[in-house]
């Protein structure tokens, strides 16, 4: 029942990640800039966030299993239609269409999380569900690449589209919403009104904004570095596409055990949220600087380390929905967690196409196989921004509540 919900989230993520690999072929087959490349991974982000909450609503009002079904035949279809996209509009509406369809995934596998095991596994699920995420990431660097350089960009996004309506397809004739007999099967649907107040109640809660904006500065320079990785490593190391896209693993290959140990170690060790996020925080921003400072001087095995260290540091985005569910209402917790979830992926969709265009104003005019490449400073002044958004994300976690993993609505007022 999880398993094939999770699936459909693994695709909804590797989507999110796959444009860095194809940068340089988009720029290509479409002869656009940085720029243009960033709004249309942006577009992800921009039709995911304005749909999180509503996807929330939707899920309880019909019911996780067609919400979902549907979500990803939604996805499947704007795959297909990115890889036979001929001009940039109809390629611009496949990825937003994509999006659309994704922002469901994760949500609905919770809630058949919540439903299918006891409760005491719920952070548990919460935390793997996030790491096939990741795991979805990682898919999308060299996996990817090597699929691209096989069959071509079109035909990868063809066969991942096709897979995913098949997915929903068995979503949607094997998956049940709650156990047959159990005590949620015949729980009614909340209504839009009561979901509506809920966030009203959520966003009036002084609480909630803390983790809202951190995750919004944090989301956004780890988004910005899945997109932009692998063009990095092109440009300013002069690595091929499979190669670059192997190197821009070290993040995401660390996140794998990184993102599950900081769950773990918040819930059972040291039953702490605030403490070990804002650690993790300075950690992240003190590597990003390091990485700004020495973009394009440090051999390639040492930049592999550095980059994961950053994924080893990024483990603290896990603690974004705890922290966000317990400083909440209970029976809010979906409400509260859709909300800040939807700070980190505003900063992602905001901050994909400035960035795109930091690189462009660098730009010397250097072409190769119809692309731009970008000098190190261009990368460095639009990596730079990243690491400031990152103290933010510190700065702004000095802020947070510390719930020591329970619910403290009543307790803090």
């Amino acid at each position: 029942m999880w398993g094939i919900p999770v699936s459909l989230f693994f695709i909804g993520f590797f989507h999110r990640a796959a444009p860095g690999v194809i940068a340089r072929d988009l720029m290509d087959a479409f002869g656009v800039s940085a720029g243009a490349v960033g709004a249309l991974s942006a577009t992800y982000f921009y039709s995911y966030a304005a749909l999180m909450v509503p996807a929330g609503l939707l899920i309880d009002a019909y019911g996780a299993r067609y919400v979902i079904a549907v979500g990803g035949a939604v996805m499947g279809a704007g795959a297909l239609a990115m890889g036979l996209a001929s001009t940039l509009p109809v390629l611009f509406a496949g990825r937003l269409v994509v999006g659309l369809g994704a922002t469901v995934t994760f949500v609905g596998t919770l809630k058949i999380a919540s439903a299918w095991f006891p409760p005491s596994r719920f952070a548990t699920l919460s935390a793997i569900t996030a790491t096939v995420g990741v795991l979805a990431a990682l898919v999308a660097t060299a996996p990817l690449a090597a699929l691209v350089k096989l069959a071509g960009w079109r035909a990868a996004f063809a066969l991942v589209g096709t897979l995913t309506l098949g997915i929903a397809v068995l979503c949607l004739l094997v998956v049940r919403d709650y156990p047959a007999g159990g005590e949620h099967a015949a729980t009614p649907a909340l209504g839009a009104r009561a979901v509506l107040r809920g966030a009203v109640q959520v966003l009036a809660n002084p609480h909630t904004w803390p983790p809202f904006l951190s995750f919004f500065c944090f989301y956004s320079a780890l988004g910005n570095l899945m997109l932009w990785g692998v063009p990095f490593l092109q440009d300013v190391y002069g690595l091929s596409t499979p190669r670059a896209a192997l190197y821009a693993t070290a993040p995401g290959a660390a996140l794998l055990f990184s993102a599950p140990l900081t769950g773990y170690l918040s819930d059972a060790v040291l039953h702490r949220r605030k403490a070990p996020y804002m650690l993790l925080s300075a950690g992240l921003f003190a590597m990003w600087t390091v990485f700004v400072l020495t973009a394009g001087a440090l051999p390639l095995s040492a930049l592999y380390a550095l980059l994961f260290a950053v994924g080893v540091c990024s483990g603290a985005f896990v603690l974004t929905w705890p922290i966000g569910r317990e400083v909440n209402p209970p029976h809010l917790a979906g409400v509260a967690v859709a909300i800040v979830n939807f700070g980190g992926f505003l900063g992602a969709a905001l901050t994909q196409g400035p960035f795109g265009a930091v690189l462009d104003a660098h730009w010397t005019g250097t072409m190769t196989a119809g692309a731009r490449v970008y000098p190190v400073s261009a990368y460095q002044s639009a990596f730079g921004i990243c690491a400031g958004l990152l103290l933010v994300s510190t700065l702004l976690s000095l802020l947070l509540k510390e719930t020591r993993g329970q619910n403290i609505y009543e307790a803090a007022g």
